[in-house]
């Protein structure tokens, strides 16, 4: 009788952006993807991701195969899903744990871009190898339902940040131009945002204000953030 084949384990890392797009009034998600340059699927594009050594812990794996691949260390790393489909990769049976990233457009102006690593819309990628569209579909909808009732939108932002910043974060994840008066009404009586004091220096005319999460309160449903412009 054979034995069943042992399954390989391995990581991959879904990282989002935030980026202007000339195809959209608002700024968009994107992502980095590395150029496969091996069988299978060899010169297709795939998620930053590699294999687990023996020993390595799952999230220094998804740290390390990120930075060696793209040269991002991103602040924000979690645990995403686990995707083990049989039929998943055709060299054998591959479980692949993945982690998502969350950087800041200036943490992203670092990453290493080239022949094998390339930006791409996120709502507009070309056949990813394996089944690596389906996982940045999944991380999609999990960042969309995540962001009207957490704080996630703070790992795009600095410390700081103005109404107009935390719009465009929420405007790029859902993918719809927010009524911006609404917005700020909406978000300041949640009381899930601080009022600093201070305004954005240099800025001319009436600089805006600046904000910060409100560490006191637990984060709760913002609810709809009010119609779509257009």
């Amino acid at each position: 009788m054979t034995a069943p084949a042992q399954a390989t384990l391995a990581v991959s890392t879904v990282i989002f952006a935030l980026r202007s797009d000339a195809e959209s009034d608002f700024k968009t998600l994107w992502l980095p993807l590395v150029r496969r340059t091996r069988e299978p699927f060899l010169g297709q594009w795939a998620l930053p991701g590699g294999g687990l050594p023996a020993g390595e812990e799952l999230a220094m794996a998804a740290a390390r195969t990120l930075r060696e691949t793209t040269g991002l260390t991103p602040k924000y790393l979690e645990q995403l899903y686990t995707f083990g489909d049989p039929g998943r990769s055709p060299g054998g049976r591959v479980v692949s744990v993945v982690y998502w990233a969350l950087v800041q457009s200036d943490e992203a102006a670092h990453a290493v871009v080239g022949d094998n690593v390339q930006w791409f819309p996120a709502d507009r990628l070309p056949d990813l190898a394996f089944d690596h569209n389906r996982i940045v579909e999944y991380a999609l909808w999990r960042l969309r339902t995540k962001v009207e009732y957490s704080r996630i939108a703070h790992a795009f932002l600095g410390e700081t940040f103005t109404l107009a910043q935390l719009r465009d974060v929420h405007e790029a994840v859902l993918q719809k131009a927010l009524d911006p008066a609404n917005f700020r009404r909406t978000v300041e009586s949640s009381g899930t945002v601080v009022d600093t004091g201070e305004r954005v220096a240099g800025a001319r005319h009436r600089p805006p204000r600046l904000y910060r999460y409100n560490d006191s309160v637990r984060a709760v449903a913002l609810g709809p953030l009010g119609p779509s412009i257009g």
